[in-house]
């Protein structure tokens, strides 16, 4: 066991400072000085740099060719440390510290570019970016310079094991069905109102605090702060999560806060034995966000729970636009055109991910430029959505991903959906009492099911496996499109 406990003594050390690194990055969004980002860009490469070496050192090695299991868990770390250690050590050290510094001041330049509504002050930083991130894809791919190879070595970082061509199909199956049913919504007769009044900042930052405490938030090892683009951030006993509010949009506040406190309970939840070892996070970006949007579509956005929510919010403001909980929840799912994918409804959302898919897909190959990323994306928006981009922040410049290299990312939000139609249906048949508890404002049947199905794990399993594990079904798309073909059928009297 020697060459083991030495591996995981060293990954232990590794785990928690890559744990100070995000808490540097969480730092950077919501309190540090904008005045401060030259200096924090130094810091994040610096920690990079220290990071890279511990990851690379040759000893990872010599541990593994050695490390002997004494049951599946052991087995499962080894697999992991050696994909990271072998994907590590593809990525030259210089490569690794330039990619931490560029993102860290991207990051800066991009808030300040979308607040200015001038894409041209971002996009020269996108192109650094965008180049360090092919040099870091033909590494990974040990030196292949096809685009469909460059791409799939990114999105291994937040889906194992998954290929971009199999994404692809996915949504080539998806988006019949979600535009055949946007369509037959859009000429409906009956169209649901929009929720119309002002909704002051400190109450809706309170309603926010509340409904985190609804499905569970654990206060004691979390926080809730601002952001320009809401995120959560940490693990094992420190998951933080940030939300943002517009006073006459109170839905962006609450359900931007329901979200993130499902990815902040998955981390929460894992076991606490895995802390600081590769079993204590996350398996995937899909399996996380199957949690953050059951947590706000399937329970958030549910009649059950939006009665309750309704209640809360004429408590504190008074009575709504909408006159009772029945319309109040057809408001919650309104279908609209819009430009805002974290504001899109579920019909919707998921080909606000095709578009940004089949973008960056083009970037990474070298069959876009970023000079020409505005205009690309507003011709595609045009064509899928029907709508005029009608300002940078609305359009190219809505999304912080980018900006930071996460570079393949944003399938796994439709994976994550699709993750979130098989579980929901499972956790639907195995918990009966669920509505019951979402209508008091209670989520605890659905999050402990979910806990112990999937989040307890971390990852112990490959996501695919975790995932049919739970459901005890192949993975399909299916369950999803018949949830919402079922619940908008209903909503829009089809």
């Amino acid at each position: 066991m020697k060459a083991f406990d030495e591996l995981l003594a060293h990954r232990r050390v590794t785990e928690a400072l890559s744990s100070v690194a995000e808490r540097l990055s969480w730092d950077q969004e919501t309190v540090m000085p904008r005045g401060a980002t030259e200096q924090r860009a130094e810091e994040m490469a610096a920690m990079e740099s220290v990071l890279h070496e511990r990851r690379t050192d040759p000893r990872i090695g010599e541990w593994l060719d050695r490390a002997e299991p004494q049951d599946d868990e052991d087995a499962r770390i080894i697999e992991l440390i050696g994909r990271d250690f072998s994907r590590a050590s593809k990525i030259p050290a210089r490569l690794a510290t330039e990619l931490a510094r560029i993102t860290s001041l991207g990051q800066g330049i991009w808030a300040s570019a979308r607040a200015n509504e001038a894409p041209e002050e971002f996009l020269p930083t996108l192109n650094e970016i965008l180049t360090l991130k092919r040099e870091e894809a033909s590494a990974l791919a040990d030196g292949a310079t096809g685009a469909t190879e460059l791409y799939d070595a990114l999105l291994d970082d937040y889906e194992p094991d998954t290929k971009s061509a199999d994404i692809a199909a996915i949504f080539d199956r998806m988006r019949p069905r979600l535009v055949a049913l946007r369509e037959e919504i859009l000429g409906a007769d009956h169209q649901p109102a929009a929720l119309t009044g002002a909704f002051s900042h400190d109450a809706q930052f309170r309603l926010a605090r509340t409904c985190a405490t609804a499905f569970g938030y654990d206060w004691s090892r979390g926080r809730m702060d601002l952001a320009v683009h809401p995120f959560s951030s940490g693990r094992w006993q420190d998951s933080r999560i940030t939300t943002r509010v517009v006073e006459a949009e109170p839905f962006n506040c609450i359900y931007s806060t329901i979200h993130e406190v499902g990815h902040s309970c998955y981390e929460l939840g894992i076991d606490s034995d895995y802390a600081f070892t590769p079993l204590g996070r996350g398996v995937s970006m899909g399996v996380h966000e199957s949690q953050s949007r059951m947590f706000e579509n399937q329970m958030g956005r549910s009649r059950a729970f939006t009665e309750w929510l309704y209640h809360r919010l004429v408590e504190i403001f008074g009575p709504l636009s909408t006159p009772d909980a029945t319309a109040f929840y057809e408001t919650v799912n309104r279908v609209a055109p819009g430009y805002i994918r974290t504001e899109a409804d579920e019909v919707q959302y998921n080909l606000h991910i095709m578009l940004r898919f089949d973008l960056e897909r083009d970037l990474i190959a070298g069959r876009l430029d970023t000079d020409d990323l505005t205009e690309a994306w507003n011709t595609r928006f045009q064509k899928d959505f029907g709508l005029a981009v009608d300002r940078p922040s609305n359009g190219v410049l809505q999304d912080v991903h980018w900006s930071v290299g996460l570079f393949g990312y944003f399938p796994t939000y439709t994976l994550g959906n699709v993750y979130a139609g098989c579980l929901n249906r499972a956790m639907r048949a195995e918990v009966p009492d669920l509505d019951a508890g979402l209508t008091r404002g209670d989520a605890t049947a659905g999050t402990e099911w979910l806990r112990e199905n999937v989040q307890r794990h971390g990852a112990l399993l490959p996501p695919r496996a975790l995932v049919e594990q739970a459901t005890g079904e192949p993975i399909s798309e299916v369950p999803l499109l018949d949830y919402l073909e079922r619940k908008f059928g209903e909503i829009y009297r089809l």
